[in-house]
């Protein structure tokens, strides 16, 4: 019976997570991918937002920051290249083919855009050393952007409704109106589940990996941010694994991404100086900077990689085995900071190159650039 009761959390994270999914993949029929994504990704973060507001509210300044630094690691270095392997294996070295690189769409830039703009202006909070509630509000308009030029994109016709779930079908034959109703109530019914059993699920986990021996840090930074992120690694791998849902499944991380920078990193500081009860920012030590720069760089890396709306096998390769290097020797951070940048330079100067010899811009650009000519 004890076993029973350990484990059910992971059972409703499980399904609810598939009917989060089901939902996001049904709302493209009458709202644009991008803005199916961006509510999916609210959802699927709710864990993750559970364990910081804990540590904000307990005021652990320390584990507030390795928290979302190592989430946020965790979704490029691991999360993104995973995607991208997961693809590569069940449609390409299933029907062997040689999957170079995994094609985004074009309104797809819109979020590579506002991945830089969210980074940018975290850039100038890691200058100044602190997060505050006036940070929160910069971040909150941010995404509230985000969230209105997405919900103008336009929709896609469904070319080939067999490509949806089981109850994506049962839902397209409804007339419009409950087709719209019998979306929100999956989007409701999976986010309603999720939220219940995240602090369940958390604790239970926590439970067998701290009897593990793992330490509080390595848990909070690394085994947490990972165990609060399986509802969104989940949706996105079954997606990979599928035919033409790999972009799909690649900016579900990617708007996880905006999602953290933007609305969890402005809730830390909010619900922090509630529990604080009075106004005051959370100021940043050496370790804090040091983590800070590193997932800068690492992620600045990742919109500048994502500015030909593409992925590639190379790409992929790489921020794994950087990601890879900097978990399990955790005192050269300053050191793959540095790479990050370097390799920052070299596709930044490609693209200077490209402007200067051909005037080519980089393809979200010029995405976008169309779009605001219509």
């Amino acid at each position: 019976m004890e076993h029973l009761i350990e484990i059910w959390p992971l059972v409703v994270v499980l399904v609810a997570s598939f009917v989060i999914g089901w939902a996001a993949e049904t709302a493209e029929t009458f709202i644009s991918r991008a803005l199916a994504l961006s509510i999916l990704a609210w959802l699927q973060t709710l864990p993750e937002f559970a364990v910081e507001a804990s540590l904000a509210w307990h005021q652990e300044r320390s584990l507030m920051i390795a928290n979302l630094t190592g989430s946020l690691r965790l979704l490029v270095g691991l999360g993104w290249p995973m995607i991208f392997f997961t693809h590569f294996y069940f449609q390409g070295m299933r029907n062997r083919v040689f999957i170079k690189k995994i094609d985004l769409g074009t309104e797809d830039a819109y979020s590579v855009l506002f991945l830089f703009i969210s980074i940018l202006y975290f850039l100038i909070i890691y200058f100044k050393g602190s997060l505050s509630c006036w940070d929160s509000v910069a971040l909150g308009i941010i995404y509230a952007t985000y969230l209105v030029l997405l919900f103008k994109l336009p929709y896609h016709e469904v070319e080939d409704p067999n490509d949806l779930p089981w109850i994506g079908k049962m839902i397209l034959k409804l007339n419009k109106g409950p087709q719209i109703l019998a979306t929100i109530g999956l989007f409701f019914v999976g986010g309603f589940a999720l939220y219940y059993s995240v602090d369940p699920f958390i604790h239970t986990l926590q439970k067998w990996a701290l009897a593990a021996g793992i330490s509080t840090f390595v848990f909070i930074q690394w085994v947490s941010p990972f165990l609060s992120e399986f509802p969104e690694k989940l949706s996105a791998f079954n997606w990979a694994r599928q035919k033409n849902k790999a972009p799909m499944a690649f900016m579900n991380m990617v708007n996880s991404n905006i999602n953290q920078w933007t609305m969890l990193a402005a809730m830390i500081p909010i619900v922090f100086n509630i529990s604080l009860g009075k106004f005051e920012p959370i100021v940043f030590d050496s370790v804090h900077k040091s983590e800070l720069a590193l997932t800068l760089a690492q992620s600045f890396l990742a919109g500048v990689i994502l500015l030909d709306l593409s992925f590639s096998i190379q790409e992929a390769a790489l921020l794994f085995v950087l990601w890879l290097v900097q978990f399990i020797w955790s005192d050269i951070r300053s050191e793959i900071t540095l790479v990050y940048v370097v390799w920052i330079i070299w596709e930044s100067s490609k693209w200077i190159y490209l402007f200067a010899t051909r005037k080519k811009l980089p393809k979200a650009f010029e995405v976008l650039h169309r779009h605001q000519a219509h």
